[in-house]
């Protein structure tokens, strides 16, 4: 549904985006994950046509963005960093008028209206001025505007950005629900966002794209663990044998059992099972065995640092 080629943004000497290229088939939530300052926004502006690129091509259900902005723009529901609100209106007033702005037929309106408000839980303050609302009332109002069209493409801008944790849920699940008839890309710096929300996460570090995957694959760590009451050389030593076994690492004790993560170069369904068959042969009790993951934070940790291993893109 979404093909972006190459993607760069210059402002003068510095560049802002370098070279980007992904694609996102329809359905799919997406998170764009990056540190302040790493290219998020200008990707997103550039995406949904706002911003032109120095070069690099977006293409949106077949139609260069480049050739005709418009007719893509129709297809993209998009919420800013920085919410285009009109305080002095009421919450109707203003998307009433986006309605306008968005060529949707006079006699539609009412409805198209009455639905956004409907989808993102606003009957309460329909009639209310935009400016006595709350940090997380506006945020939503922010998302209505975005689908008032019901666009393809959602595409928002750290939706989360000042909310507090009650509202950060409520918005959560306002996303997933949008998510349901809509592709979403989520820009955003809070990792929490992406593993609560995401299919897939795609990490921009210095302008250039660092990882593209999905979570469950960027979060496995090729590492089986175990706990056992046998000491580490004992362990080591058993596992020794087992083909695809690299490393045995000692993580904790407590109580005379020791947890282990064991490095493994393979599939977690082929290695298993062998090393179970190994402890067991030995007559040792087999507390604990499973693959072990890594959270967001850590993958994004060892990306910023350059780890080996990590798969840059």
């Amino acid at each position: 549904m979404i093909t972006v080629r190459n993607l760069t943004r210059k402002y003068g000497a510095f560049t802002a985006v370098n070279s980007v290229s992904f694609e996102i088939p329809k359905g799919q939530i997406v998170g764009l994950l990056g540190h302040n300052g790493a290219g998020k926004t200008t990707t997103l502006k550039m995406l949904t046509g706002y911003l032109e690129p120095s070069s690099g091509e977006v293409i949106i259900d077949g139609i260069d963005i480049a050739a005709d902005p418009l007719a893509i723009q129709k297809k993209i529901g998009y919420l800013s960093e920085q919410s285009p609100l009109y305080p002095e209106m009421t919450v109707w007033q203003y998307l009433y008028y986006v309605a306008e702005m968005r060529g949707i037929e006079p006699e539609e309106i009412p409805g198209a209206v009455r639905d956004a408000i409907l989808a993102t839980d606003l009957v309460p303050k329909a009639q209310e001025c935009i400016t006595t609302l709350s940090r997380g009332y506006q945020q939503r109002v922010g998302v209505a505007q975005a689908i008032i069209h019901k666009p393809e493409i959602l595409v928002l801008d750290e939706p989360t950005n000042g909310l507090d944790p009650t509202q950060i849920v409520a918005m959560r699940q306002l996303i997933l629900n949008l998510a349901k008839r809509a592709t979403v890309i989520l820009s955003t710096h809070i990792l929490q966002e992406v593993a609560a929300i995401c299919d897939r996460v795609i990490i921009i570090l210095n302008g250039r794209k660092a990882v593209d995957g999905s979570l469950a694959e960027l979060q496995k760590d090729n590492s089986i663990g175990l706990a056992l009451r046998e000491g580490q050389e004992q362990v080591r030593s058993l596992l020794a044998g087992v083909q695809g076994v690299k490393t045995v690492e000692t993580l904790s004790s407590q109580a005379g059992i020791s947890n282990y993560s064991v490095k493994i170069d393979g599939n977690f369904e082929s290695i298993a099972p062998a090393i179970a068959k190994k402890i067991v042969g030995q007559g040792w009790d087999l507390y604990r065995l499973h693959a072990e993951s890594r959270d967001l934070e850590t993958i994004f940790n060892e990306i910023n640092r350059g780890v080996k291993g990590v798969n840059h893109v």
